[in-house]
């Protein structure tokens, strides 16, 4: 019976492959197609089915395809060409969908900024997109009055869903515009490789960077996508990541685009309303990241949580520590984890749900999908070249960075970098001479392993994976442990430098009700490695996070275990009594003199 189910199993993922592969070659990089027509084969086919749902209003196809021809027409009259850029700034809600779908229709570059962004960090991600128009919700009118002072150059800002003061009207320049569709002389020249948006990076340890992203990416990540969730015109996905990424804004949406079928966005995550809307929505998917799941299966137990019509949940970062539980709890019938990033060519899919692995490449599709694990040198951050100058692939269970093949030939879709705004920004993810003189790899920044059966599993983000005597640990592997503690909602995992000792030690800031911190030091010592166990902790009432949910650790890793400039609770796990004692000014100073061996 298990020969039988392996080889049925194998059969399905070759069928699914082969499906992905035939659809992404169907897309020309040189072809005229543009994200905005799938919008328009709908409203041409099925006009009156349902696009959209939001907050109590619905859109059909042909309400989709009209406003975002406002925002073409408006767009034009405005003086707005190909290739020129358009800022947007703006909360989950339909008016995004239509305003890049505008832009897209007459050969605009969308810049989709964070609308979690205020001061320093905003004003950078408008100035690197060179927009001079700013599409503005009304409801981040704030966000943006914080960079005024910050811009040498302003975009011209249009504001919608209602006033904000310096800004012009857009509603009202809508309702003006037509909605007729666009006359072909208006479209000409348009290409699928042509960019569609900037992305930008999370910037988790620095400045987000403006990743180039072209309608045939678009194709490429929502064609995947739609093949690997089986997705149809009845689905209907449940859409509460940030459309400004590109996992809400591409992947969710581009499967219900791509086969017609229905996005029900809410404006920001909520776990006490989630199980509620897929209840009342007759949600089918839904789009999660790591922490969302991890969110929900904190919540207390709702009603709605096992009355739905799910099929399926998409998504990365699901750890193996809570994903059978979550899949259970929460009577989810099918998982699909993968693998990728906005900008990079390393992507892969679990479609069989073994628990942990974030995708499969088996042996005899490594030709199609040329991605390798190198092995990695942490405190370099680079991978190890050999003797003969090259680098070295990583054994099977052997941890090193994914790297994926960058094509010569710059016709070819498949493994294709894009890159960022910016060349010196992307030569930075370019290794060169890896295998051979002359290739080049897209370096994906992530720590890998791969198993003999050609499933991959993520280790750690590089640069928040770190060395401790002499030993690498993996941040990701020792927040799994200690999430895993009764008491612990949150657990972010970090290396500290200590003074007179080689590498970083671990820290932890957690987020928990009263977590009992001596059966926690015996959890993480029976359950990690000894140059694993977390040395300090960092008790906090929450945790900073992106709006992608991702954790943000730079300012606690300067911040370090200093009660003059932490004020928090904060813990020293003492080698003597092995357990963790607060730490004071002078068991700080102790700590730093050298007093106490570690």
């Amino acid at each position: 019976m298990g020969l039988w189910s392996n080889i049925a199993r194998e059969v399905q993922f070759v069928f699914r492959m082969g499906k992905t592969l035939r659809r992404l070659r169907s897309v020309s990089l040189d072809g005229p197609d543009t994200a905005a027509d799938i919008i328009e084969r709908w409203a041409r086919e099925t006009p009156d089915a349902l696009a959209i749902q939001f907050e109590g209003r619905k859109y059909t196809y042909s309400d989709y395809d009209q406003a975002a021809n406002r925002y073409a027409h408006w767009a034009l009259g405005l003086g707005i060409k190909r290739g020129e850029v358009v800022a947007l700034l703006m909360e989950n809600r339909p008016e995004f969908l239509f305003a890049w779908a505008g832009m897209a229709k007459i050969g605009a570059v969308t810049a989709l900024i964070n609308s979690n962004l205020t001061g320093q960090p905003l004003a950078h991600s408008l100035r690197i997109s060179d927009a001079r128009h700013l599409i503005l919700g009304a409801e981040l009118g704030g966000n943006y009055e914080s960079v005024l002072e910050l811009l040498e150059t302003r975009p011209v800002a249009w504001a919608t869903g209602g006033a904000v003061a310096g800004c012009g009207d857009l509603d009202a320049a809508l309702a003006l515009a037509s909605p007729k569709p666009m006359a072909d002389d208006q479209r000409r020249g348009l290409k699928t490789r042509d960019n569609l948006f900037y992305i930008y990076t999370s910037g988790t340890t620095g400045n987000p960077k403006a990743a180039n992203f072209s309608h045939y990416r678009f194709f490429q990540m929502a064609y995947a996508f739609t093949e690997m969730t089986r997705a149809r015109p009845s689905d209907r996905m449940y859409l509460v990541m940030p459309l400004y990424h590109s996992a809400g804004g591409v992947c969710a949406v581009g499967q219900m685009l791509t086969v017609g079928g229905s996005l029900v966005i809410r404006r920001k995550f909520s776990a006490t309303a989630f199980w509620h809307d897929v209840h009342q929505y007759e949600i089918t998917l839904f789009q999660y990241i790591g922490e969302l799941c991890r969110y929900l299966l904190a919540s207390p137990p709702n009603a709605d949580e096992s009355n739905h019509k799910l099929r399926l949940a998409v998504g990365n970062g699901l750890r193996p520590d809570i994903w059978q539980t979550f899949k259970d709890r929460f009577h989810i019938p099918e998982i699909v984890e993968f693998y990728g990033a906005t900008e990079g060519n390393v992507s892969m899919f679990n479609v069989d749900g073994k628990v942990g692995a974030v995708g499969r490449i088996p042996n005899y599709l490594s030709g199609v999908f040329n991605i390798r694990i190198v092995k990695f040198d942490v405190e370099a951050e680079l991978p190890v070249r050999g003797p003969d100058g090259f680098c070295i692939e990583s054994a099977p269970g052997e941890q090193g960075e994914a790297i994926g093949l960058i094509p010569k030939d710059p016709k070819k879709g498949l493994g294709r970098f894009e890159g960022y705004k910016g060349a010196s920004e992307t030569s930075k993810k370019i290794l060169r001479d890896a295998f051979a003189k002359g290739d080049a790899w897209f370096r994906s920044g992530d720590l890998m392993r791969k198993d003999a059966e050609g499933y991959f599993y993520f280790v750690d983000r590089i640069g928040d994976t770190f060395r401790w005597k002499g030993e690498n640990v993996a941040t990701s592997e020792v927040a799994e442990v200690i999430s895993v503690f009764p008491g612990v909602s949150e657990a972010n995992v970090f290396g500290v430098k200590v003074p007179g000792t080689d590498g970083r030690a671990g820290m932890v800031a957690l987020v928990g009700e009263n977590p009992d911190l001596a059966g926690l030091a015996r959890h993480v010592r029976a359950n990690l490695p000894s140059y694993a166990v977390p040395i300090f902790l960092r008790l906090r009432t929450e945790i900073e996070v992106t709006g992608t949910f991702k954790h943000r650790k730079v300012d606690y890793v300067r911040e370090g275990f200093d009660p003059a400039t932490v004020h928090e609770p904060l813990y020293f796990l003492d080698p003597a009594t092995e357990q963790y004692v607060p730490i004071d000014q002078v068991l700080h100073d102790r700590i730093c003199s050298g007093a106490i061996r570690f």
